[in-house]
């Protein structure tokens, strides 16, 4: 987003704070949304991640209004909500207010007590995509009332309340990887995440300046995790840490303490869909170690080949790709611009991601996404992403 257009966006969010609440915002956060390079599935399973933050974002205007209430307003939904922080529910009416709600509570409970927020969001984070615009809206709204309150949370922190709110409020049982780049995100970096101990460090990515781009595409087919099978998956993950425990007689927290040799060796003993499910995660960390290898070398060609092999892993061991999104990412190999491809995001639709020469994005639209679509009967939207710096204040 150029900065004219960050301007406008929020003069407008500052006209309807006026609107709403009679004087102007005493705050501006903005969080950005994120792309995994690679690594799906791996970071509830205390494994490696690989995201960037990009430049798309969740912006909440803020004050502080000592009412005991939350009153806030979605420019996007173009709706109103209203709930006393004492009594916090889940509302069925309007699902997008049950992260506002969740983090609310989750703050208020382990932090400190809200006495009453006025706000005013706005997103550009596609919704549906995989993109994470849900954590993103976490991230800025726990930053608003770290910026509020003085309260000083560092961007660890920050990230584990957003998560909290999403798993025990929404009903998400997601990992740590959303929330922690949309706070920890560096500009022209991608973040290398241990997710047992949240060790990090920025890799750069030097695309840009190698000819190459980060392009995202939206396949057309919406996704919604909550009513998905992301929890039954994380359910299969743990049948199998249980398992292998009692297999091996050690006490095991996650898939990343077996080998894929250990693995291997007691295929028999698992079910067959919980020993797919078990490959995935233990090939994938090791994908994202050579895939960060590759890129601190400046091999992207050895990067991209590992995006597909992360997306048929996805596709065949943890069956999370859909019909549509196969066929997206087998055009977009196919492309002769195209370093690599998968799916991204917890899949069930949403997005693919792509590292291509530049140069050859105009081709890749009529080469690869006017088949898709006319195959598909399918609406694609493609974004040319930049990484961004995570979440930051404004005002």
């Amino acid at each position: 987003m150029s900065d004219t257009d960050l301007k406008n966006r929020l003069k407008k969010m500052e006209k309807a704070f006026v609107e709403k609440f009679d004087k102007p915002p005493t705050v501006f956060v903005r969080a950005p949304g994120r792309v995994n390079l690679i690594g799906e599935h791996t970071d509830y399973n205390e494994g490696f991640v690989f995201p960037c933050a990009i430049d798309r974002e969740m912006i909440v205007a803020a004050s502080l209004n000592e009412s005991g209430v939350v009153s806030a307003y979605s420019l996007d939904y173009d709706e109103s909500t209203l709930f006393p922080v004492g009594h916090i529910a889940h509302s069925t009416e309007q699902p997008w207010t049950n992260y506002l709600r969740g983090v609310v509570d989750v703050v208020g409970r382990q932090v400190r007590e809200i006495d009453g927020l006025n706000l005013v969001t706005s997103g550009n984070v596609p919704q549906g995509a995989g993109l994470s615009s849900s954590a993103a809206f976490e991230v800025a709204l726990v930053s608003v009332i770290d910026v509020l309150y003085g309260l000083n949370l560092n961007k660890t922190a920050v990230a584990l309340l957003a998560q909290k709110a999403e798993n025990e409020f929404v009903g998400v049982q997601c990992g740590i990887m959303d929330q922690f780049v949309s706070a920890h995100g560096k500009k022209d970096a991608a973040i290398f995440i241990d997710c047992r101990s949240l060790e990090h460090k920025a890799v750069r990515l030097n695309l840009e300046a190698n000819g190459y781009s980060i392009v995202i595409t939206h396949s057309g087919v919406n996704r919604g995790l909550v009513n998905s099978e992301y929890n039954a998956r994380r359910a299969e993950c743990a049948e199998g840490v249980r398992t292998l425990a009692e297999i091996t007689g050690r006490h095991l927290s996650s898939l990343r303490d077996i080998s894929i040799g250990e693995l291997n060796e007691h295929q028999d003993r698992l079910s067959d869909k919980v020993f797919r499910r078990c490959h995935h995660v233990i090939s994938e960390n090791a994908r994202v170690t050579a895939a960060v290898d590759a890129l601190e070398k400046g091999d992207i060609g050895h990067f991209g080949e590992l995006m597909n092999a992360s997306h048929l892993s996805l596709k065949n061991d943890f069956e999370v790709s859909v019909e549509q999104i196969d066929h997206l990412v087998q055009l977009t190999q196919a492309h002769k611009t195209v370093k690599g491809a998968r799916l991204t995001g917890a899949g069930f639709g949403g997005c693919t991601v792509a590292i291509m020469e530049t140069a050859g994005i105009d081709s890749y639209r009529r080469e690869v996404i006017a088949p898709y679509e006319m195959h598909t009967g399918k609406k694609t939207a493609v974004y040319v992403c930049t990484a961004e710096a995570g979440v930051t204040s404004l005002s």
